[in-house]
């Protein structure tokens, strides 16, 4: 009962959201949100870490900008072609590293990740160093007008709603238990007669959609897509927001998702805010080192907060309940 008044309160403030706080900036939350809800279905509850997801979140982007811009397709259509190009080429990504472990696995990700970079960074219709600009919200169902934040907002939230139902679906199905099955022991899960290379795949195909859809929609919004987004650096970062949120938990790649970007688009804020309430000038430099704080806030984390902030939070409950019970 109180975890359905929790999700009530929770849509209810998200509805409400766009009223106090820019609209844009609230739907790059989202997306981003959902990227590491995908990203943690692969490594917290498969237990494989790929270092290959910029591929996904930026691919998916271009495909979606091309089809918009260039080929004039509903906006329904664009966000579905960003969707499966992810899924496509996870789907081929994971068939030539899925049977590799460990470090082994994560080193191909990568590779081949930093392949479709260098192909991101040549291709005529990426605009290369510039990006793809001007993409067109266009009309939903040729109906809606997206050109409205207010608008636009509604349907990334109910994107966002959905991709998340469907991990947790995912995580509370047979399949999901499986893939838990495979994180926590592989050769009981094959010694069960689990085909754990297929579920494997499954799983990383799955997570590759579920970012595709990130990025197309991430696309949508902004009105452009950019090397940024298919770099390494953006597969680190979706590390840390899971990390930092709270690596197998359901909300915590959220939570972490929030705290990273708030922190790269409102560190100058509060920098300026501190130094004019401290009257120190050096907090007038934070805008310029986000990498650093960023870095300082994921070694507090592996230091102190192994299990991430919602892991830990979880972790003191559960101590909680235990000392009640007796």
């Amino acid at each position: 009962m109180n975890k359905k008044i929790g999700i009530a309160v929770l849509l209810i403030l998200l509805l409400a959201a766009p009223f106090g706080i820019y609209p844009v900036f609230l739907m790059k939350m989202l997306c981003f949100a959902l990227f590491a809800c995908a990203f943690n279905l692969l490594i917290g509850y498969t237990g494989l870490l790929s270092f290959g997801h910029a591929a996904f979140l930026g691919w998916a982007g271009y495909m979606c900008g091309q089809s918009l811009k260039v080929w004039g397709l509903p906006t329904e259509l664009g966000l579905v072609i960003g969707t499966l190009t992810g899924a496509l080429i996870g789907l081929v990504m994971g068939l030539l590293a899925i049977r590799r472990q460990g470090i082994y696995f994560t080193m191909i990700t990568l590779a081949l990740a930093q392949m479709l970079f260098f192909v991101a960074l040549q291709a005529p219709f990426t605009g290369g160093e510039d990006g793809l600009q001007g993409v067109p919200r266009g009309k939903l169902l040729g109906m809606i007008d997206l050109s409205s934040d207010m608008t636009l907002y509604y349907v990334v939230l109910a994107i966002a709603v959905a991709g998340f139902a469907l991990i947790v679906r995912t995580i509370h199905s047979p399949f999901g238990q499986v893939l838990k099955a495979i994180k926590e022991n592989e050769p009981r899960a094959i010694s069960l007669g689990y085909d754990v290379a297929r579920y494997k795949l499954l799983a990383f195909v799955l997570s590759a959609g579920l970012s595709g859809l990130a990025g197309a929609t991430k696309t949508l919004v902004l009105g452009f897509e950019t090397l940024t987004d298919v770099h390494w650096s953006m597969s680190g970062l979706v590390v840390l927001m899971t990390l930092v949120g709270g690596l197998g938990t359901i909300v915590g790649p959220i939570v972490g998702a929030i705290i990273i970007i708030m922190l790269e688009n409102k560190l100058g804020d509060i920098g300026a805010w501190l130094a004019n309430v401290t009257s120190i000038d050096w907090f007038n430099t934070l805008g310029d080192s986000v990498t650093i704080v960023t870095g300082f806030i994921f070694i507090v984390c592996v230091l102190a907060f192994r299990k991430g902030i919602v892991g830990e939070i979880l972790a003191l409950a559960g101590k909680g309940q235990a000392k009640g019970s007796h």
